[in-house]
């Protein structure tokens, strides 16, 4: 689904990250979390003639908007980032396979830097859980804020040591289990893909289910020119594994499909 999407706010969140604000009211209809828009940037000139995938990170179905955080990463996001409000572009979503949430389970998000964005719409469900967000430092520590208005626990790992446990996101959940023995989790996750293949490592020794947002770039964002391919599980094949369209497949895997090369 394409339509024209017009900016309603545009703002810097901190240091290269932004919130961005579109009316979209067919899409914030029907998003579910863990699905993304492709954005048309600017003119159809050079390296921009490519659409940008986004996760959604929230919507208002009322109001028709479709918000997402995004980073300044290449010379669309700088365009993007310098585009005021008012400025309409062309907006196709929501796209892909989200995540699904797993009733009688606690919810836990389980980031990476503004991976944060994609897992936020899981705050929505009546059983409020956590937030374990890793990141280099406190410079790339985002929507805290949010996740706990709507109620979640939230933990923090930098690798410098800045805020929280000096480590990595993955030494937050044997704290988390050891506290709740018993109790039943599902961890839902968006972040660098070296941490999501060590959190499906971890995930299936520790026995507990889990859902893996692992994309790839991507080109046409609907599942026609299998540039986003990524490796999922397939038993009986010769290889054990196949490609899956990460645009249209997925983003969202659930974790026994996840491939992890060892």
């Amino acid at each position: 689904m394409s339509q024209t999407g017009e900016i309603l706010s545009n703002v810097n969140l901190k240091g290269d990250y932004y919130s961005i604000e579109f009316y979209a009211p067919e899409t914030a209809a029907s998003a579910q979390p863990g699905q993304f828009v492709h954005v048309k940037i600017g003119d159809d000139r050079g390296d921009w003639i490519l659409r940008r995938p986004f996760s959604i990170c929230n919507t208002d179905p009322e109001k028709g908007i479709v918000n997402v955080v995004y980073k300044v990463v290449g010379k669309g996001t700088a365009a993007l980032a310098k585009t005021a409000p008012g400025v309409c572009c062309d907006v196709m979503g929501p796209l892909g396979n989200g995540f699904v949430p797993v009733p009688g389970t606690i919810p836990v998000a389980v980031c990476g830097g503004y991976g944060a964005a994609a897992t936020f719409m899981l705050t929505r469900q009546k059983e409020k859980g956590v937030l374990l967000l890793g990141a280099r430092s406190t410079a790339d520590i985002i929507l805290t804020e949010r996740y706990e208005a709507a109620g979640f626990d939230v933990r923090l790992a930098t690798n410098d040591g800045s805020a929280g446990t000096k480590g990595f996101v993955t030494d937050l959940i044997p704290q988390l289990l050891a506290e709740n023995p018993g109790k039943k989790y599902c961890f839902y996750a968006c972040g660098p893909h070296p941490m999501l293949m060590a959190l499906a490592r971890q995930l299936r020794s520790l026995g507990e289910m889990g859902q893996l947002s692992i994309d790839h770039r991507m080109c046409c964002g609907v599942g026609s020119c299998f540039a986003c391919v990524v490796k999922v599980n397939a038993p009986g094949t010769a290889d054990g594994w196949r490609y899956a369209r990460s645009c249209s497949e997925g983003p969202v895997f659930n974790l026994e499909d996840v491939y992890v090369e060892e």
